[in-house]
């Protein structure tokens, strides 16, 4: 079964573990490639605050379905 991650700033991202979805807090740039690359292989759908859409746009590939929260 596939899993839903999430990832972005602690502030924005926390709520969604209450719905079962893995949450990785990332800030910086460096933070959020590295949470990117470390997602299990069954992430199927990976929410981004804008922060982060911006710091893994080179990495964002077909293979997951990617969605980025509203400013």
């Amino acid at each position: 079964m596939s899993r839903v991650a999430v990832i972005g700033e602690q502030g924005q991202v926390q709520g969604f573990a209450l719905a079962g979805a893995e949450v990785r807090f990332a800030s910086s740039p460096e933070d959020v490639r590295t949470a990117w690359r470390e997602l299990p292989g069954d992430v199927a759908v990976v929410i981004l605050t804008p922060v982060a859409s911006d710091a893994v746009k080179d990495l964002v590939a077909g293979d997951r379905i990617t969605v980025v929260m509203p400013s």
